[in-house]
């Protein structure tokens, strides 16, 4: 009986270790979604996906039409497109955050669901990641700096090959 305590004990320390470290991600395509789901495995992290109330079609992602919902976003700093649910962030101390890079920096939904865990995220880890198909991911990191100064963004990491 003493065994199976220390065994479950053991088990319990575990896996509250491993669920401190969170992986948050905006995937519109997909591609950020596997970046997201490979950064999970190999740091033993939780995985929690950044959805839209109103899911991005195809016309709303064309970079090219001026008056795609994106373009729209992107052009607008204040613009904050809603998310479906927040998850409780309160456990972890690192939290990757994953986009794809939106006309050099992250997608304005990652703001939305920044300012909606405003102050929680303060004093936590923060790693971006990102993929694209042309950008380098300094461009963005120095906009999540520059935009939310008071959090510990770290150097971030560009999933394109990896």
């Amino acid at each position: 009986m003493k065994k199976l305590f220390y065994i479950l004990l053991a088990a319990m320390m575990t896996c509250s270790i491993e669920a401190k470290t969170l992986v948050v991600y905006f995937s519109a395509t997909g591609t950020t979604k596997a970046a997201a789901q490979k950064i999970a495995g190999e740091q033993k992290a939780i995985l929690w996906e950044i959805e839209p109330a109103e899911k991005y079609t195809a016309a709303d992602l064309d970079w090219r039409n001026k008056k795609s919902r994106s373009s729209i976003e992107m052009a607008d700093a204040e613009a904050r497109p809603t998310i479906k649910q927040c998850t409780n962030i309160q456990p972890y101390d690192v939290i990757y955050v994953g986009y794809p890079i939106w006309w050099g920096i992250c997608p304005r939904i990652i703001n939305s669901w920044i300012d909606n865990n405003l102050p929680q995220l303060e004093g936590k880890k923060l790693i971006p990641f990102a993929t694209s198909g042309s950008s380098t991911i300094e461009q963005s990191v120095e906009y999540l700096r520059q935009t939310y100064p008071t959090l510990n963004w770290q150097d971030g990491i560009l999933m394109n090959r990896r």
